[in-house]
């Protein structure tokens, strides 16, 4: 159920919003969010968003699709605290043609709609059964094709999932 402010907040920005409370459980030992609280609310956003636009569960196990996630770079404005109620918005920032590697972007409002986190996530899909990345399927990547993007929305590629330069690197253990 959304708050009066949150359906303000989403019909001000056009864009999918997601409201959360914070939990004692979400706070750390500074007494505001802890870091791995934001992750959390992001996930929850995406699942929910996928459910609303007919991407549930039982259609990504019907494809044998599982997502990925290759980074989430988080930016933090302010502190936020217990007893206010918070928004994250939820926005397609990148696609890959056949739809294998997405990015969004995750912005986090306070009760007055004030910015105070915003994070840039990259993914994609594997194929649970090979275990290897893999395309969407026509249907799937239509509904993709249709959701609120942002306006430096870009078509991404393989070599933007490997930008950063980071890359696994093995150790050699001696004995």
């Amino acid at each position: 159920m959304h708050s009066k402010s949150t359906l303000n907040l989403q019909k001000k920005l056009q864009m999918y919003i997601k409201q959360f409370e914070i939990r004692w459980s979400d706070v750390d030992a500074n007494r505001h969010l802890r870091n791995s609280a934001y992750i959390d609310y992001m996930s929850h956003t995406r699942m929910a968003f996928m459910i609303e636009n007919g991407l549930d569960q039982k259609h990504l196990v019907r494809h044998n699709l599982g997502p990925v996630a290759f980074y989430e770079h988080m930016y933090y404005f302010r502190e936020v605290f217990p007893g206010k109620p918070v928004s994250v918005s939820l926005q397609l920032k990148g696609l890959s043609e056949d739809g294998m590697y997405f990015k969004f972007l995750h912005n986090f409002y306070d009760e007055n709609g004030k910015n105070f986190a915003s994070c840039e996530m990259m993914g994609g899909w594997i194929d649970l059964n090979a275990r290897k990345l893999t395309g969407l399927p026509e249907e799937i990547l239509e509904k993709f094709n249709a959701f609120e993007k942002t306006d430096d929305f870009e078509v991404i590629s393989k070599e933007d999932t490997r930008k950063n330069n980071v890359r696994p690197r093995d150790l050699e253990l001696q004995a």
